[in-house]
């Protein structure tokens, strides 16, 4: 009597094997990736406008049109740099690479590509003051 000496498994149990290393594995890699969201800081700004536009925070900047009121962040999409406002030109401006933002936060040229984080803002009357959700 001849026995097979091939230790080759055959494919159909070879499949079964890997599909249910994947189906435990699965849930493991879905664990470690998860990342719980950050839960939104309200920040009190209790100083006023200047000239009646804008306000720099150390986070981010306050702007208003009419009623209108919106904050955008501070830190540069590409390395991080903080910006800074040019008056003049209305325009925020990184002093690292140069990429430029309106002040609605979208980018005149770059090297950065992507939008700046934009902040609900809300004014309370009495006292006067702004709420920044961030």
């Amino acid at each position: 009597m001849q026995t097979r000496s091939n230790s080759r498994l055959p494919l159909t149990r070879r499949l079964i094997i890997i599909a249910g290393s994947t189906l435990l594995v699965y849930p493991f890699l879905r664990f470690i990736s998860h990342r719980v969201p950050r839960k939104p800081v309200k920040i009190k700004v209790s100083e006023p406008l200047k000239q009646d536009h804008f306000l720099a925070h150390e986070d981010f900047f306050i702007f208003a049109e009419a009623d209108h009121l919106w904050a955008v962040s501070r830190t540069c999409t590409h390395l991080g740099c903080r910006l800074l406002y040019k008056e003049q030109e209305d325009i925020l401006e990184c002093p690292c690479h140069q990429s430029r933002f309106s002040t609605s936060g979208k980018v005149i040229n770059g090297p950065s590509q992507t939008e700046l984080t934009r902040y609900p803002v809300e004014k309370i009357a009495d006292p006067p003051a702004f709420i920044v959700t961030t």
